[in-house]
């Protein structure tokens, strides 16, 4: 009985964590953007920053102390055709969704990301991943529907801050699509830290190579930054730990719980960044049309873990699809 008590608190404990740090780095992203006092409005310097950081953070933890393990299974090949993809659309969705702070409230860019299961669902379609349906084209029109009606109560919209953030959406959704064929036609499942390891270093040489061309010449105008160290420090740990923390609530919990989460996260984010940032004006319209396609996101959850464990069921009866899925050359426990 205690030890299940013990069990319950620290799930909670992993849950609340996840909510804590997933909030807190944007609204730390968004201060260190758009802050007078540290002056550091350069959203591709402070991405490729958070890569740098997490490829060195990885590569000690894994190579130098060896504290951790990096799964193995990794050729020249899988990492060309299916990890550079990914870095490259994990380094664009980081990048956009960060300058999109520069032009719009944390609120509305949070509303516009609830079109995500859309462009996932799209994409999908068009790869042959997803099969259209009348449900899922009901559920994607109340999302695309609640995202507009929030948009529409949005009092000081910027066209071009909903460009980046559409474009980081769109990143982002491909990178799912990517990760989804990699896991399929791979048969290669890494974890978390295994993933950081190979991305990080992807995803920062595909971030210095735009910083070079569109940022590099404003900083070196600007002359020496006034970001202090200890911040930049505390601010790049702060990303690599709102990864682990995703991985220990999937392992401690399940897929379920993890987007139950963030939901719960979303709805944190979009009201506390109302009461911290000036920008942030809520409307009425703005929470309603939230609020409607939040309704989507759930449904569209709800309809892929029942998929999920559809498929699972089949799976375990069917021996010569288990003896496959077995026989893959790398699988994380």
């Amino acid at each position: 009985m205690a030890d299940l008590k013990t069990d319950t608190l620290r799930t909670y404990a992993y849950i609340l964590l996840y909510i804590a740090l997933s909030s807190g780095q944007i609204f730390f992203n968004k201060w260190v953007l758009s802050s007078k006092e540290i002056n550091f409005p350069y959203p591709l310097g402070l991405t490729l920053l958070h890569m740098v950081f997490s490829s060195v953070l990885c590569f000690s933890l894994t190579k130098i102390l060896k504290v951790m393990k990096v799964d193995q299974g990794m050729t020249p090949e899988v990492y060309v055709t299916s990890v550079v993809p990914i870095g490259a659309m994990f380094a664009m969705t980081l990048w956009l969704g960060n300058t999109a702070y520069l032009y719009i409230s944390v609120a509305f860019a949070q509303m516009l990301k609830a079109v995500m299961p859309v462009a996932v669902f799209v994409l999908g379609v068009a790869v042959g991943l997803e099969v259209m349906s009348c449900k899922m084209l009901l559920i994607m029109s109340v999302i695309s529907f609640g995202v507009l009606v929030a948009s529409y109560g949005e009092i000081n919209i910027n066209w071009v801050g909903v460009v980046y953030q559409m474009g980081g959406v769109v990143g982002e959704a491909l990178r799912l699509i990517f990760m989804e064929i990699f896991v399929k036609t791979k048969g290669l499942k890494l974890n978390p830290i295994s993933v950081m390891y190979y991305v990080s270093p992807c995803s920062a040489i595909c971030l210095f190579l735009p910083w070079i061309f569109l940022e590099k010449s404003k900083m070196d105008e600007h002359g020496p930054w006034t970001f202090p160290p200890l911040l930049l420090i505390l601010n790049c740990l702060c990303t690599f730990a709102l990864n682990l923390s995703v991985f220990l609530v999937i392992t401690h919990t399940s897929a379920l719980t993890i987007r139950v989460a963030g939901v719960v996260k979303d709805w944190v984010v979009v009201l506390v960044s109302a009461v911290l940032f000036a920008d942030t004006k809520l409307t009425i319209i703005n929470l309603v049309g939230y609020a409607i396609a939040i309704a989507g996101v759930a449904a569209y959850n709800n309809f892929k873990l029942k998929k999920e464990a559809s498929r699972a069921t089949s799976n375990d009866s069917d021996p010569e699809s288990s003896q496959s899925q077995e026989s893959q050359p790398l699988t994380s426990r």
